[in-house]
């Protein structure tokens, strides 16, 4: 009943007014709003504090990882100014790539071309209002893994020692067999 008997103050010539003096300031507030918003298509134009423009998100571009190797995928994620359409990132590196808006954002993945040659690599985000954004993508040479440290068998030992211990193993245990089938002959024969 209290909001019907304010709705009718609220439209009477005393108008907001009223309101925003009212001891109860949480139904004043619940009370102005509608009004707020009506009166904008009855004036000339919207209230000044209506009208102030949101600023719109930075515009950037990143890519992670920031340091990669020929034909490895990257991730790219970006913004523009309207993110809820796409946009075009292009490098030397791997060309052009469409980002997608997603939870706010733009992302995509590209790869890196097979035959690229180390170095830096700008990468430019091209959004659909002009605006632009750079970044860079350093490519380096593929890797190749390290041997482990020689020390055991199993083709790791080296030197002098390793070309002898195939043979010097088999001629032990063709010695074994000869005095394993002497031993053998001597307990039969006497």
């Amino acid at each position: 009943m209290v909001s019907v008997t304010r709705t009718r103050r609220a439209t009477s010539a005393a108008g907001p007014a009223l309101l925003l003096c009212a001891a109860v300031p949480l139904v004043a507030a619940v009370l102005v709003a509608p009004v707020l918003q009506a009166g904008p298509a009855r004036a000339a134009g919207p209230p000044a504090v209506l009208a102030a423009p949101q600023p719109g998100p930075n515009v950037f571009v990143e890519v992670m990882p920031s340091t990669v190797e020929p034909g490895h995928i990257v991730g790219l994620r970006a913004s523009c100014q309207d993110n809820s359409v796409g946009a075009i990132v292009v490098s030397d590196a791997f060309g052009r790539v469409a980002v997608q808006p997603q939870r706010g954002l733009l992302f995509g993945t590209a790869m890196v071309k097979d035959r690229v040659l180390p170095g830096n690599y700008r990468v430019k985000l091209e959004c659909r209002g002009g605006e632009t954004a750079s970044t860079m993508l350093q490519v380096v040479r593929t890797m190749k893994p390290s041997r482990g440290p020689a020390t055991g068998f199993g083709g790791g030992a080296g030197g002098v020692a390793a070309d002898l211990l195939l043979p010097g193993g088999l001629a032990l245990t063709v010695a074994g067999m000869v005095v394993w089938a002497a031993a053998r002959r001597r307990g039969t024969g006497g």
